[in-house]
């Protein structure tokens, strides 16, 4: 792994790179008779190849690395004071709201340089600003609309199908036997259809709605359903003690019910036998196979099995390889859907898609959020021909066609997969040497989860989670605290953008090594106030949590 501050390889693409040579040729062709301008002008500007990462844009974001935390500019004096919820006004934090944002940092309102170790919640993989979208604006100065429909989608947005089928299925390039045999497969574990949303909620919402498709007609004149009559039974991933509060699978009122939200409507649901949802305990195939056992047999049929790969809305807790595994080879036998949820770990990957590095086939994949970059709201369903079962207007979203939204997918996953060796290389790094402070500090932090950037550090007390996420943002690292219930201790997570370098990690590590020190000294200090001659005992919830994960 090179070290260095500008280790990226370069890519340097131009928008006929991406979008292909004749449709530029036709796109300048309708730009210069609707505005009179020079075709070989608009040519040119369309050829031009753009620097996607420029070392001169990378050392600047080094360059700033020593300010994090300080103050750059006077704070914003004049405040919105907004008019939202109750409950949004109270989480909310103007001093970190934006003023702007260069690369991994973001300028708060108090005019602190802030360290985006969250990625802005999952929407800005390569950060602020990343060059690579200035094609963006070239694609708008040759008059490329962004809007259109779903009956009009664009050759961009039809371009960024074919290219998520391509790199879903590991294919090295589109055309020829295997990618037509992809194409007219109706295997259930071959994804080769896609269906292009706005937000991560409508995908998975979409594969719901195609699960239940199985059981109910969604309008009156469509053949019957294969499992007409049986009693949809949906499986999804809960908390460690059973629950439905661990998975987070949208917004849209019935995948609320997924994780506990709505209980009387998911109540009413199952008394009038529309439809029963069930959990099951991270990483516990005696769970699925107990459920498979009990539903999956008249008057029931179990419809779907849904998760995530890592639990970011669970303190970050990873899904096992053997466990996925062997619960897809058990659905596949039961003839059980499945639907991976990658709206939070999609992009951070080196192959773009974290379930293709467990050797999983699901039936639907959901991403979105890492694709676009922060520049556009687009998340896509991807899906087997096999469950195709939804009329026009069954999972449409009319902004979901966007061309520039698509051209930002195409952008950010060239860069992404052409860094794969590096990325993997420096989240790798970062992972190890979170698990080394772990070890370091083991009477304060319980675990590490997570993987590569997607990682979370586990915290005995909720106190201690909660003054080292004070202290790293007061020292301009955005990280927050996430607590649950005590099967899941209090956790802090990080989403660390793919753009960071080893010294951004470094100085990172460094914060955190900092705040934990500090944590530890002083817990000494007590515990040798109030009992000289003790030691700590790891009875009870601790103990468990100890056993269950590993630093």
């Amino acid at each position: 792994m090179k070290t260095g501050i500008t280790p990226f390889h370069p890519v340097k693409q131009s928008l006929a790179d991406l979008a292909g040579d004749a449709y530029i040729d036709a796109v300048c062709r309708a730009r210069a008779f609707l505005t009179g301008e020079q075709p070989r002008a608009l040519s040119a500007a369309a050829r031009r190849p753009l620097d996607f990462y420029p070392v001169a844009f990378q050392r600047r974001l080094h360059a700033l690395l020593p300010w994090v935390g300080r103050r750059g500019i006077p704070p914003l004096r004049r405040s919105a004071a907004g008019a939202t919820t109750a409950k949004f006004e109270a989480s909310t934090h103007t001093e970190t709201a934006p003023l702007s944002g260069l690369g991994f940092y973001r300028l708060g309102e108090d005019g602190r340089l802030f360290l985006i170790s969250k990625s802005e919640h999952y929407h800005a993989p390569l950060g602020h600003g990343f060059p690579g979208y200035a094609l963006l604006e070239t694609a708008k100065a040759l008059g490329i609309p962004n809007a259109t429909h779903n009956n009009t989608r664009g050759h961009i947005t039809r371009r960024l199908e074919e290219e998520l089928i391509r790199t879903a299925n590991g294919l090295s390039s589109q055309g020829g036997a295997v990618w037509r045999n992809v194409l007219a497969s109706r295997r259930p574990d071959v994804v080769n259809r896609v269906l292009n949303l706005e937000t991560g909620s409508l995908a998975v919402e979409a594969a719901l709605k195609m699960v239940l498709g199985r059981f109910y007609k969604c309008q009156a004149d469509f053949p019957e359903p294969v499992h007409r009559g049986r009693i949809p039974v949906l499986i999804v991933v809960g908390d460690t003690d059973g629950g439905l509060q661990a998975n987070y699978h949208g917004t849209t009122t019935v995948t609320q019910t997924l994780r506990g939200l709505w209980p009387e409507i998911r109540a009413r649901a199952e008394h009038e036998r529309l439809w029963l949802v069930r959990s099951i305990r991270p990483n516990c195939i005696g769970d699925l196979e107990a459920l498979l056992a009990r539903y999956d047999r008249p008057p029931y049929k179990v419809a779907g099995f849904f998760h995530e790969l890592i639990m970011m809305n669970y303190g970050g807790l990873e899904l096992k390889r053997p466990f996925l595994r062997r619960a897809y080879a058990l659905c596949r036998r039961h003839d059980v859907p499945t639907v991976v949820d990658e709206i939070q770990s999609c992009m951070w990957s080196p192959v773009l898609y974290l379930y293709r590095e467990y050797g999983l086939k699901p039936s639907f994949v959901a991403v979105g959020k890492g694709f676009p970059g922060g520049e556009y709201p687009a998340s896509r369903l991807l899906f087997s021909a096999a469950m195709d079962c939804l009329p026009q207007f069954g999972a449409l979203v009319t902004n979901g066609q966007e061309e520039l939204a698509s051209l930002a997918y195409l952008v950010t996953m060239r860069w992404a997969l052409t860094n794969a060796d590096i990325t993997e290389a420096i989240g790798a790094y970062y992972e190890e040497r979170l698990r080394e402070l772990g070890r370091r500090h083991r009477t304060v932090i319980s675990a590490i989860e997570g993987c590569r950037h997607l990682a979370a550090l586990y915290f005995h007390d909720l106190a201690a989670a909660k003054r080292f996420v004070a202290d790293l943002n007061g020292a301009g690292l955005d990280i927050s605290v996430q607590t649950y219930k005590s099967e899941c201790p209090p956790s802090a997570l990080t989403k660390l953008p793919l753009t960071v370098t080893v010294p951004v990690v470094d100085a990172v590590l460094k914060l955190m090594e900092q705040a934990v020190s500090r944590i530890a000294l002083d817990s000494a200090v007590q515990a040798t106030t109030k009992h000289p001659l003790s030691r700590r005992s790891f009875g009870g919830t601790d103990a468990k949590n100890a056993k269950k994960r590993s630093i």
